[in-house]
């Protein structure tokens, strides 16, 4: 059960027409539907946009979850908005929500109180607004949020194994906005307040839109125009081709207008803006959230993704790895966006004044635990770079990879009288602490990070994610080469033993991701067992729109070369990849060993295999028993 700190109504933003009704106003700004319940926290969107929709001085209202299958009142009980409805399925793409890898529907929801199933639909941006648009012709619908974001062009949706066209096209949306959020629609909204009707907004930045009439040049950006839905319908080898167009524009600060015909209609995205500065950050961060689930759902029972966050500070968003399977980057940015110290300090001590608070946070991250502040020394060269990741294949010489600024908010915080613990429950990107590999190391910093972060801030295991061990999948990975691993655990390890601690590392694994063919899952069997890991829950690949694994799944060809490579499709072959994880499993071992045989491949058989007991008398003498746990989505 949810303890809720007793305040007013009014400090949450309201859900219900009763709500709306104390505050006075007899019609909303705007009014905003979620495929969430209603956290009023920042590490939930809908409370973010809410929040600032109210800082433009709009009235604004939630619909958290209306009911989509019965009588649709739920759509109807905040009446007419006066300027538009946005629309969001909630923090994960609705169908990720729902499905595993293996296409079988979840049994729960962390998004909902209790952590129950079945309070929104599959594609859920597409049926609220279908909802809308047949309620309202005449109002319209602004779209956002990770699903409407990953879905803004041409692309594969693995659930239904076909090509979509833009969500725009499918939902009848009459605007979306991608990545994050704040600074479109702070524009958008000045421009509605001053008379601009929302389906008339053609050049803010970091927006999309369907447009029938012919798309002229633009006064300021160059167009670059996609191959059509139609095409890529016919062509697979165009949709991957159009992939690195919208990658390469998504991450550029200097970046051009995309177009695509859909139809008779013309797809329009516009560039993204800059990436938030701190003050900008600060300022979405530090808006009056009470921090707190609506007192609503006190009796529906825990809202497992606040659980997990609620003693949890964000210190930053996006990620230049650019890893091939992460939506991070395509959602958030390659570009490292943080706040300022002062700011998170800040939110520290609001955390201290929980009800429930009792001196340990939880996790002091963000997308990778260990980015905090990292940016190119020369934003002109990083202006100009097309380049998808930072650090793959080789870290660029011009980004400065310190922790130093990192490490002194972890002392602050680990300073406070409130706080008895801060742990780092974000995975940390550890190939940025070895030394071999990250060359921008020159004064030590690195170091006294790790002795920092072991000594103080693990809460019993750390988490990191090599993903794999195989050199040619972790090149498609876009990840570094597992030799990094082995030198980041042997400094781990170091300065355990330094400290007479005992906090096992926790590695996270794929299988069955593009380049990985079945000897590479023996390889990774074999030399995580090397390493003294049984594994025991892994990560099955799932193609998400917006990834290079995606299109490469769907095309067979890596979009920036447009050459050949080996994905697992068939129930098989995925399940073939994954059996290896579990080669201590008596139930394995005889499939395993004739497996690898007929690969050829008997050493692989020996190396694995060869030193099990085969005396269920005898006892195997001691081992460490170190075990990965399935990552949270």
């Amino acid at each position: 059960m949810i303890t809720i700190r007793e305040r007013p109504i009014s400090h949450w933003l309201p859900i219900t027409k009763k709500e709306v009704e104390q505050r006075g106003w007899e019609q909303l700004d705007v009014i905003l539907i979620s495929g969430d319940a209603y956290v009023d926290h920042p590490a939930f969107g809908a409370a973010v946009i809410g929040r600032i929709i109210e800082s433009e001085g709009f009235r604004i209202g939630i619909i958290p979850q209306p009911n989509w299958r019965d009588d649709l009142r739920d759509f109807k009980k905040m009446g007419t908005p006066k300027y538009f409805f946005g629309v969001t399925a909630g923090c994960m793409d609705s169908m990720v929500n729902h499905y595993t890898a293996n296409k079988r529907l979840r049994s729960n929801d962390s998004y909902t109180p209790g952590g129950e199933a079945g309070f929104r639909p599959d594609y859920a941006t597409t049926v609220y607004t279908q909802i809308l648009k047949k309620i309202y012709p005449d109002v319209p619908v602004l779209i956002g949020g990770i699903e409407a974001s990953l879905r803004r062009v041409t692309h594969y949706d693995y659930w239904k194994d076909k090509l979509f066209p833009t969500i725009l096209e499918d939902a009848g949306a009459d605007m979306l906005v991608y990545g994050m959020g704040e600074q479109p629609l702070r524009d958008i909204l000045r421009l509605v307040k001053s008379g601009v009707p929302l389906n008339e907004i053609r050049d803010v930045k970091q927006i999309a839109y369907l447009e029938d009439k012919p798309v002229l040049p633009h006064d300021t950006w160059e167009t670059i125009e996609l191959a059509s839905h139609e095409v890529c319908l016919e062509d697979k080898i165009k949709y991957a081709s159009n992939f690195k167009i919208v990658e390469v524009e998504s991450n550029k600060w200097q970046a051009n207008r995309i177009v695509q015909k859909v139809g008779k209609k013309t797809l329009v995205i516009n560039p993204p803006f800059k990436t938030m500065d701190e003050e900008e950050m600060d300022k979405s961060f530090d808006l009056p959230y009470t921090r707190l689930p609506h007192p609503k759902y006190k009796n529906r029972g825990a809202i497992p993704a606040y659980e997990m966050i609620k003693f949890s500070v964000n210190m930053h968003r996006g990620c230049f790895g650019g890893c091939s399977f992460c939506t991070i980057s395509a959602h958030q940015g390659k570009f490292v966006a943080s706040r300022s110290e002062e700011s998170i300090m800040k939110e520290v001590k609001q955390i201290a004044e929980h009800p429930e608070f009792k001196g340990y946070l939880s996790d002091l991250g963000g997308p990778s635990a260990n980015m905090y502040r990292m940016k190119g020394k020369d934003e002109s060269i990083c202006a100009r770079c097309q380049a998808p990741s930072c650090i793959n294949p080789v870290i660029c010489s011009n980004l400065d990879t310190s922790h130093k600024p990192l490490t002194e908010i972890y002392r602050k915080v680990d300073a406070l009288p409130e706080i008895k613990k801060a742990f780092v429950g974000s995975g940390v990107r550890y190939d940025l602490l070895v030394d071999d590999f990250n060359k921008n190391n020159t004064d030590g910093n690195h170091d006294e990070y790790m002795e920092q972060l072991i000594t103080r801030h693990v809460s019993g295991r750390l988490k990191v994610a090599p993903e794999h061990t195989s050199d040619a999948t972790l090149k498609v990975m876009r990840k570094p080469g597992f030799k990094y691993f082995r030198k980041f655990k042997e400094k781990y390890d170091k300065i355990q033993d330094k400290h007479g601690l005992n906090q096992p590392l926790i590695p996270y694994f794929i299988s069955s991701h593009p380049g990985c063919e079945e000897q590479d899952m023996a390889n990774l069997a074999a030399e995580t067992k090397d390493l003294g890991f049984r594994l025991e829950q892994v990560q099955d690949f799932t193609p998400t729109p917006m990834t290079v694994a995606e299109v490469i799944y769907y095309t067979g060809v890596h979009p920036y070369t447009l050459q050949p490579v080996y994905t697992a499709k068939t129930k098989e072959e995925k399940q073939n990849q994954n059996n290896y994880f579990f080669w201590y499993k008596n139930e394995f071992k005889s499939w395993i060993r004739q497996r690898l045989q007929k690969l050829k491949r008997p050493d692989l058989a020996q190396q694995l295999l060869g030193d099990v007991n085969p005396n269920p008398k005898k006892k195997e003498g001691p081992r460490k028993d170190y075990t990965t746990y399935k990552r949270k989505w």
